[in-house]
């Protein structure tokens, strides 16, 4: 078993074994069932499907629904595959106790939405002279070519749509685990607003 669903709580600091302190965020980490288990000779690769946190049937699609039944008919609102192989059946309960104090994991979340936002803020462009007649302040200025291509190529970094985008926080430090109540201490920020979800896994770099 590779990884494991959780939700971000919050963010507080705690001492180390020399005194000093450290910032963590502390993540509920599960529990979270087996739903499905996929095999290299039936679907082409080996992975487990996760479930996390219940759901009400009004809130769950039938196709959802239809799908969970094999795993014994609860309803998750959040479901991910882990690939890998594991000993793991559908079914099982996975929680914090699959990561360990010292291990280093990459948390994936969804950072928090800030909606329309101009360049400087966006794009951390300078800002225009601020000066008696000055019109470009803050504007993001020439954006275009000339007679040719007479186009703004793609891409082109514009005011737009601010967060709320998928992000990857790698090599974080699990500082401590409490396994009973599904808490993981990790050390620095991770994506996301407190009570959002996110995805627990050991690091790729180590």
């Amino acid at each position: 078993m590779s990884g494991l669903i959780g939700s971000k709580l919050g963010m507080t600091q705690v001492y180390d074994d020399e005194g000093r302190v450290v910032p963590v965020t502390i993540i509920e980490a599960g529990p979270c069932v087996v739903t499905q288990k996929k095999m290299t000779d039936r679907d082409g690769y080996e992975a487990v499907q996760l479930g996390y946190r219940e759901a009400k049937e009004k809130h769950t699609t039938k196709a959802r629904a239809g799908h969970l039944k094999a795993s014994g008919g609860t309803l998750f609102r959040t479901l991910k595959e882990f690939r890998g192989d594991s000993e793991l059946s559908v079914g099982d309960t996975v929680s914090a106790d699959l990561f360990s104090e010292g291990q280093r994991v990459d948390v994936v979340g969804t950072s928090k939405g800030k909606g329309f936002a101009g360049t400087i803020k966006r794009h951390n462009f300078t800002s225009g002279p601020k000066g008696h007649g000055s019109k470009n302040v803050r504007a993001p200025g020439s954006i275009g070519q000339c007679a040719w291509p007479a186009r703004v190529f793609k891409n082109k970094k514009m005011p737009g749509q601010l967060g709320n985008v998928t992000r990857t926080v790698q090599g974080l430090t699990i500082v401590k685990v409490l396994a009973e109540e599904n808490l993981l201490f990790v050390r620095g920020a991770i994506p996301g607003p407190v009570g959002g979800t996110v995805t627990i896994q050991p690091s790729v770099k180590g």
